[in-house]
């Protein structure tokens, strides 16, 4: 679909990021899969586990690029919900970190210096409670699953273009 003459519609791109045999890790594509039945048309779903270049690629040329993560934090409340729109300015730095070994903190850096950000960034997580191995969420991360999907919802556009593109691995 296009805007007009000689413009192409930028994807819409959601990444839920996670393991889902580390616990509270999966809430990423858990909301992914939640959203596969309530999405707008057009937005592209993805399951990454978090790797930069993987994540780079996944929101190289979206219009809007939504993250889906859970986040360690120093004083947790377990199921505490954060948005964080990570514009070009912004200090990649004062962000959240993730669960996993590399931050997002580090895919938004690279991104930023091979010129692969998309034009809009919007970053949805939950705190957490457990990450060790084991399967299911925590009480308080899967009481926040479903604000924590209407919040990605409501960043979405609700026309993001033709056909549904379901999820798929980043």
């Amino acid at each position: 679909m296009t805007g007009g003459p000689g413009t192409e519609r930028r994807p819409v791109v959601v990444i839920g990021v996670g393991n889902e045999f580390r616990r509270d890790d999966g809430i990423g594509p858990e909301v992914v899969s939640r959203l596969r039945r309530q999405a707008p048309d057009g937005v592209r779903l993805l399951v990454s586990d978090g790797d930069p270049t993987r994540m780079i690629e996944a929101w190289t040329g979206a219009s809007l690029a939504v993250v889906v993560d859970v986040v360690l934090a120093d004083s947790p409340v377990a199921g505490r919900l954060h948005r964080i729109v990570v514009d070009q300015a912004d200090d990649a730095s004062t962000h959240p970190v993730s669960s996993h070994g590399l931050g997002l903190g580090e895919s938004v850096a690279l991104a930023r210096a091979l010129g692969r950000m998309p034009e809009r960034l919007i970053v949805h997580a939950v705190e957490a409670a457990d990450v060790r191995q084991g399967v299911g969420l925590s009480p308080a991360v899967a009481a926040a699953a479903d604000a924590l999907t209407a919040a990605v919802l409501q960043d979405l556009p609700a026309d993001s273009g033709p056909g549904p593109d379901r999820a798929r691995q980043a």
